[in-house]
């Protein structure tokens, strides 16, 4: 078995598949494997298959459903929108996305995204076509540097994280890592910082928590929203499982958030998909065999888990249902 193993890998890595990787300046990995979630109460059935939908893709991030179920995620390294259906087939949903990261719906049924193209950063809607929209590409004069993720409110406010790096390599960043609401018709005002690496970001259901994701830190940290958009009380809300910080490295790698309809936060990390109580407390990690990146709850019934990561897309059938609410 051991032998079959190291022979798939030495084959991926002398293919064209990989050679591509390289030339892009990702590490060559070998193909994604369905991998097994545990028994987590009132969450995911243990032995429930965990299945690679499809490998290759150039860049993956910003999942979220659309109204019929089925799932779009943003090819950053391909400057697209890519869309999953109900039976795993993939469609281009949009070209030409000026470097489309994290995604949401506002209520008008407009999807905004954070934008990342070099000198073109922003925040915006992408679609439909005919209706791009500038909401927010500076704070206090500055561009943003390579904002990451994005919740919108019922309001139509927006907020967003920036992690303090620069959309053009080699470059220094523009703006420190710090978390921004846009008002709703208004500028970009910043909320929150202090962050050493702010990712993923969403709210609860009553909109009342914001939850941000620190790539760079131990825990998963959460605020309480005030009427008009700003934060306060700060607190480290749960500890990524297995983390222990050291130095400046990026600890956790979280990344995406999820919500379902208990309350309960999908964390994306390099450990897998760690799942949190609404107390704070870890109920189980989901195991896959590329680090997720990014997740969101989809399908008819919302009821299947998406996880994207490292150029591959996954799902998992849940016994949790998403948060119906949002998209996202």
């Amino acid at each position: 078995m051991k032998t079959n193993a190291l022979l798939m890998v030495a084959i991926w890595l002398c293919s064209p598949q990989s050679a591509l990787a390289q030339a892009r300046g990702q590490a060559a990995q070998p193909p994604p494997t369905d991998t097994v979630a545990p028994n987590i109460s009132g969450v995911v059935a243990g032995g429930t298959r965990v299945e690679v939908i499809k490998d290759g893709f150039q860049g993956t991030e910003g999942p979220i459903a659309l109204p019929d179920g089925s799932l779009i995620f943003t090819e950053t390294n391909a400057n697209r929108i890519t869309k999953i259906d109900k039976d795993n087939v993939v469609s281009t949903f949009l070209e030409n996305t000026n470097g489309s990261n994290g995604l949401a719906f506002d209520a008008k049924g407009r999807l905004i995204s954070v934008q990342t193209t070099p000198g073109q950063t922003r925040i915006g809607v992408v679609y439909p076509k005919g209706s791009e929209t500038v909401l927010a590409d500076n704070f206090d004069g500055k561009p943003f540097g390579r904002p990451n993720d994005l919740v919108v409110d019922k309001k139509g406010g927006v907020y967003f994280t920036e992690p303090g790096i620069n959309a053009q390599p080699g470059a220094p960043p523009p703006l420190p890592p710090a978390v921004y609401y846009v008002q709703p018709g208004g500028k970009a005002n910043k909320i929150a910082e202090g962050i050493e690496r702010p990712n993923g970001v969403t709210l609860s259901a009553d909109e009342k928590i914001l939850y941000v994701n620190n790539t760079a830190g131990e825990y998963l940290l959460a605020f309480d929203v005030q009427p008009d958009g700003t934060v306060r009380n700060r607190r480290n809300f749960a500890k990524y499982e297995g983390v222990t910080k050291t130095g400046d490295a990026f600890a956790s790698g979280a990344d995406g958030l999820a919500l379902d309809s208990e309350g309960r936060i999908y964390a994306a990390t390099s450990a897998g998909v760690q799942v949190f109580s609404p107390a704070g407390q870890h109920l189980g990690t989901i195991p896959f065999s590329r680090s997720p990146q990014n997740l969101a709850f989809a399908g008819a019934d919302k009821k299947t888990l998406y996880v994207v990561g490292r150029g591959a897309a996954f799902k998992v059938r849940m016994i949790a249902q998403g948060f119906t609410g949002r998209a996202k």
